[in-house]
């Protein structure tokens, strides 16, 4: 595992729980927009070796109840699977991130019961996926594939879709193309952009607080659990 970062504590990432938020390196999507751009091209070696972090997270067990894997893009990481089955043997919850671009790996986490929560990134609508992820081009396919796998377990397994909105790659017709994409969702989350010295490309903007709500009305009517997330109006 390449892991880059620890966040020893968090209320924000993992719904319902207290957790502490492990960061991976490197990524298959290059989003111009992305404010973690040490995560995507790492300069360093591991920071933390897989046993630091699970020495840490033994002796806050009975504190913190779930643990985030983030990135970076995490499902790139080889041998994922059995560290993540070394955390769930300490009696932790997990929660994955992904870009949903390893419909495979997300597939066998699902079978083995590895994660309990799962949190995909939704670019934009399918027509403008590749410029969005940064990406001359994209199989498409394989983030259907992702969101389809998620959807039929909608009625069992606790997810959610979410999408960063900015200013010069987000419009109406993308936000009605997504919704009903994604149509049957159990929780859809729209995240403003938030500039930052990390950032890939610099020059991209926030929505105005107007076009954030038309943003979520929009998507309301086809997945009535969309809402702003991390956004003061």
């Amino acid at each position: 595992m390449l892991i880059l970062g620890l966040n020893k504590t968090t209320l924000l990432d993992y719904p319902e729980h207290v957790a502490a938020t492990i960061f991976t390196g490197g990524c298959n999507f290059r989003c111009p927009f992305c404010h973690n751009k040490n995560l995507v091209f790492p300069q360093k070696t591991t920071a933390y070796s897989e046993n630091e972090i699970l020495s840490f997270l033994k002796k806050r067990a009975g504190v913190l109840t779930g643990v985030c894997i983030t990135g970076g893009e995490p499902t790139l990481q080889k041998d994922l699977s059995d560290f993540l089955a070394r955390i769930k043997e300490l009696g932790y919850l997990i929660k994955l991130d992904t870009n949903g671009y390893q419909p495979d790996v997300l597939h066998n986490l699902l079978n083995k019961k590895l994660i309990d929560y799962c949190a995909m990134d939704i670019k934009n609508s399918p027509i403008k996926y590749a410029i969005t992820a940064g990406l001359a081009s994209c199989d498409f396919h394989l983030i259907e594939e992702s969101v389809s796998c998620l959807l039929s377990i909608a009625d069992y397994f606790p997810f959610e879709f979410r999408t960063t909105l900015v200013r010069e790659l987000h419009d109406k017709e993308d936000m009605h193309a997504i919704s009903e994409w994604l149509k049957g969702a159990p929780s859809y989350y729209l995240q403003s952009y938030t500039d930052s010295e990390n950032v890939i490309s610099p020059g991209y903007h926030a929505l105005s607080a107007q076009s954030l709500l038309e943003y979520r009305d929009i998507c309301v009517q086809a997945i009535p659990n969309t809402r702003l997330r991390g956004i003061d109006l």
